[in-house]
């Protein structure tokens, strides 16, 4: 006779836990957090399964993430704007209905558009969890276009 035991934590520090009689979740109300910490903007809710897991993740204009690896592949679905970046060498434009493929291990850098936020799915097998690693080795801050850097608050005495 075979156990089977279901996981209650998360792979992704602030992710909400699917299962156990939750089902239905209203992604776009979930707690918002940093899905690459150091080297992305990108920033929304993440429901983990036992398998899998979805982010209903927001970008803001002109904003991305460096060049990143991790061991999982990944799908993204545009729900809003449009996304550019490069996969594996190979560069894209995936407007809104685009689903983007990354496979596992492909250094990948994904920017939204100069022209307005971006929402997207990620989808992801919990062979690991939503965040990655930058390419070189440094959590130094996220992508911003030439515009879009964020403005320093320093205060004149």
């Amino acid at each position: 006779m075979s156990i089977q035991t279901t996981q209650t934590e998360t792979k992704t520090e602030g992710a909400v836990k699917a299962g156990n009689g939750e089902y239905c979740f209203a992604v776009s109300e979930l707690e918002s957090i940093d899905a690459g910490p150091g080297y992305s903007t990108s920033r929304g809710g993440v429901v983990e399964g036992e398998r899998m897991l979805v982010g209903y993740i927001h970008k803001p204009k002109g904003t991305g993430s460096r060049m990143h690896t991790h061991p999982n592949e990944q799908f993204n679905f545009v729900v809003k704007g449009t996304l550019k970046g490069v996969i594996s060498g190979k560069e894209f434009i995936a407007p809104q209905g685009s689903l983007i493929f990354i496979p596992a291990n492909a250094p990948h850098s994904i920017v939204a558009t100069e022209d307005e936020d971006v929402i997207f799915l990620a989808l992801k097998d919990l062979s690991h969890s939503i965040i990655g690693m930058a390419v070189d080795g440094t959590m130094s801050g996220p992508h911003y276009e030439p515009g879009f850097q964020p403005v320093s608050s320093t205060s004149q005495v």
